[in-house]
């Protein structure tokens, strides 16, 4: 029983230690881009599904707000269909990747 025990203690370390192996690569984002750009790369854009509301620009924003915010798209907690489109295709990885793109100091210029 404390062999089982001790299994599943060292299992559940590797998941944790996994899923804080994911770190992001900006260089990585660029073919992830283009779901972006084409609302969040337009100034002052606006959408008009569900509700007619300001498109927020990511250049600059908080790594670790881009990543929540994704990841509650993907889970249904943040209420957007077309953001819940674009985030359930995507991996932690790449998640991970688009929000340290976003927050180089260099994309808050744009």
């Amino acid at each position: 029983m404390k062999k089982i025990f001790a299994l599943l203690v060292l299992a559940g370390m590797a998941n944790v230690a996994a899923a804080a192996e994911i770190v992001g690569n900006a260089s990585n984002a660029k073919g992830k881009l283009e779901m972006c750009i084409g609302c969040h790369g337009l100034p002052d854009y606006k959408m008009g599904y569900p509700q007619v509301y300001r498109v927020p620009k990511l250049g600059g924003q908080n790594a670790k707000y881009i990543e929540a915010a994704l990841h509650a798209y993907k889970k249904g907690e943040r209420k957007n269909a077309s953001m819940r489109g674009i985030a359930i295709t995507l991996s932690d990885q790449d998640i991970a990747d688009l929000a340290a793109y976003y927050a180089q100091p260099t994309q808050a210029k744009k």
